[in-house]
Formats: C-alpha cells, sequence, structure tokens
C-alpha cells in the first residue's frame, strides 16, 4: 500500500508539472494521442522479446510514443493539416495498430500475453520498489531540467518568435519539452493506463490554471493537486473492494477540476456570478446618478426646491439604491425630500462624461 501510495503521488506530481506546459500550448490532446501511440511499442516490444518485463515493454513505450509526438509535428510542420487533424490521425492510426498487435498476441498458442492488458486501464497493483524509484529519479531529472531551462521554456511557450530573436534554439527546447511529456506519459501507463493517462496528464494542470496567471505557481499547484489526486484515489480504492486505483484517481482528479471551476476567486462561476450581480447593481446606481445629473446640470443650485422637486418626481429608482448612494455620500435625503451632493455631482458628471466619449 505504502508502495503503490508513493508511486502514484509520484505519477501526479511529474504529470502535473508538465501537464501545465501541455495546457498552456494549446495541446491538450497531445497526452491522449502519445498514450494511444505507445500501445504498439509495447506489443512489438513483447513480441521481439518474448518478455512481460515491465522495463523492458515501457521502453518499447517510449520509443513508439516518441515516434508518434515528432510524426506530430512532423505533419504540422511540414503540411496546410493543422495540430488537431494530426492528433487524431496519429492516435487512431497508432491505436489501431496496437490493438492489431494484441489481438495476434492474443491467438499465439505459446504467448503469456495475460500481463499486457494492465496497460490499456492501468492496474497500479503491480507497482514495485523499483518501479517508484524509477519513477523518482525521472520525477527529479525531470525538475532539474525544468529549473536549468525555465527562461527558455517561458519564454518560448508565450512568444516562440521573441525566443527566436534571442538566439535561443526553439527547435531543441520543444523537443525537450515534448520527450519529457512522453517520458511522463509512458510513466502513467502502468498506473494509469493507455485510456485515462491523458486525463492525468491534463486534470490536474486546468485545475491550476484557474487559480493564478503565473506559470511557476501554476506548475506548483498542478504538481500538488496531481500529487494529491494519486494519494486519495489509492486510498478510496484500498477502501473499497473492486475499484480499480487509475480510473479512481481520475476521478478525484476530476472533482479538484469541478472545484476549480466552480471557486476560484479570479475565474470561478461562482465569484463570476457574483461580479456580475455587483456590476448590475453598480450599473443601477448609476444610471440613477445620470439621470440625477441630467436635471441638475440645468440648474445653477442643484439643491434649489426646484431641481429638489423635479429629482423627487423620478421613480426609477428603490430604496436600497437610495440607501447605498447617501452611504457615498453622493446624495442627501432628509425626510421624503432627497437631492445630489456636490461630490455626488462631479462623480456623475465624469460618468455622463466618459458616455458622451464613448458614444462618440
Amino acid at each position: 500500500m505504502r508502495t503503490i501510495t508513493l508511486g502514484t503521488a509520484i505519477l501526479g506530481s511529474i504529470c502535473g508539472m508538465l501537464g501545465s506546459f501541455a495546457v498552456l500550448r494549446k495541446q491538450s490532446l497531445l497526452g491522449d494521442a502519445i498514450s494511444h501511440a505507445a500501445l504498439p511499442g509495447i506489443a512489438i516490444a513483447f513480441l521481439i522479446t518474448g518478455t512481460k518485463e515491465t522495463n523492458v515493454l515501457l521502453i518499447g513505450a517510449l520509443i513508439s510514443g516518441l515516434l508518434g509526438a515528432f510524426w506530430i509535428r512532423g505533419i504540422t510542420k511540414r503540411t496546410h493539416l493543422k495540430s488537431d487533424t494530426a492528433l487524431g490521425l496519429i492516435l487512431s492510426i497508432f491505436f489501431g495498430f496496437g490493438m492489431l498487435l494484441l489481438t495476434y498476441i492474443q491467438k499465439q498458442p505459446n504467448a503469456n500475453q495475460s500481463g499486457l492488458d494492465k496497460f490499456l486501464f492501468g492496474q497500479a497493483a503491480t507497482l514495485l520498489s523499483r518501479d517508484v524509484w524509477f519513477m523518482a529519479s525521472v520525477t527529479f531529472v525531470c525538475l532539474c531540467v525544468l529549473l536549468l531551462f525555465w527562461k527558455e521554456f517561458k519564454i518560448l511557450l508565450f512568444d516562440a518568435d521573441y525566443a527566436k530573436t534571442l538566439g535561443f534554439n526553439t527547435k531543441f527546447i520543444d523537443i525537450l519539452i515534448t520527450s519529457f511529456i512522453v517520458l511522463a506519459i509512458v510513466l502513467g501507463l502502468q498506473t494509469v493506463g493507455v485510456v485515462l493517462m491523458s486525463a492525468m496528464l491534463l486534470a490536474p494542470a486546468a485545475a491550476a490554471r484557474q487559480w493564478t496567471n503565473s506559470l511557476g505557481v501554476m506548475v506548483v499547484l498542478a504538481a500538488i493537486f496531481g500529487a494529491t489526486s494519486g494519494v486519495l484515489g489509492t486510498a478510496i480504492s484500498a477502501s473499497q473492494n473492486n475499484l480499480s486505483t487509475g480510473p479512481v484517481i481520475v476521478l478525484v482528479a476530476a472533482v479538484f477540476v469541478i472545484f476549480s471551476f466552480i471557486f476560484s476567486p479570479s475565474r470561478g462561476l461562482l465569484f463570476r456570478q457574483i461580479r456580475f450581480i455587483q456590476n448590475r447593481k453598480d450599473l443601477e446606481l448609476h444610471k440613477t446618478l445620470a439621470f440625477m445629473f441630467e436635471i441638475a446640470q440645468d440648474h445653477e443650485n442643484i439643491s434649489h426646491p426646484h431641481a429638489v422637486k423635479i429629482l423627487n418626481n423620478f421613480h426609477g429608482f428603490t430604496r436600497k439604491t437610495l440607501g447605498k448612494l447617501e452611504a457615498k455620500e453622493y446624495i442627501s435625503v432628509k425626510g421624503q425630500m432627497w437631492s445630489m451632493t456636490p461630490k455626488g455631482y462631479h462623480f456623475a458628471a465624469n460618468l455622463y462624461n466618459q458616455q458622451t466619449n464613448e458614444d462618440e
């Protein structure tokens, strides 16, 4: 249990970190395409070696995934096809070829192919201590590379043309990012599987994006969300019978995404609705002040009884609106009569001038 928990936490953290770059580069389908592209590599490695050794199969998956990733890059660079079309082509072709090879392996009379199925939907229970140590080593290397090339990654992410003018080798940096994303996906195949690996890559990053505009903070938050999803998913799966660890981890990550979409202060649906209601209330106040200004500007003395009488004949307000205006010291209320204060008059004049300029 401790080994599996540690392994899923490490996997979640590295997927969160690298998934941030995939999300910000608008390559959300890259994880799905590469995870499916890794399947024929697993099958070919088994056919060549005849062994179910996990490291051998993952090497085949890595080679196949890198091949698929660079084919996607080549298609988008050398043809008029867009990235989503290239991703769809590679995903379907490689996955179809992989399923064909798995069918062929299953029909071999002396092939012990039962262990290959775990790469389709994942089987976290097969994680060993050496697998966790390998994941930790790859995560450490990935973190070192991120820190070493942080400035280059950041510039390439937000302005590739500017990175070229500074003399950076953008091709090398792009290949480096893509290669590490492929490596993270391959590491997760044993735990989460081909089908769900893209969610593991994207969900923590999508959740983290809702909370910040800073790349560094987003990468850290995505790593935390991914690691927490791994730990909680493993605990829930272990507490119940007949619950696969991989799907539960993905569902926990989905909960983080939904929570972030709703409760994020800057982009969340809840706070967005609160801001909308507040803006609508402010608009009501401004409309009332605008009417008062149009009446008051025709009178030299805005507290003149005639101006006050005209203002009090205006019924496009509520007592709550008047209370807010009085609290801001924009109007003065005495009994049933109310009028504008000099402060409110000047504020309304600015609003009126802004509106006039916008209309022009």
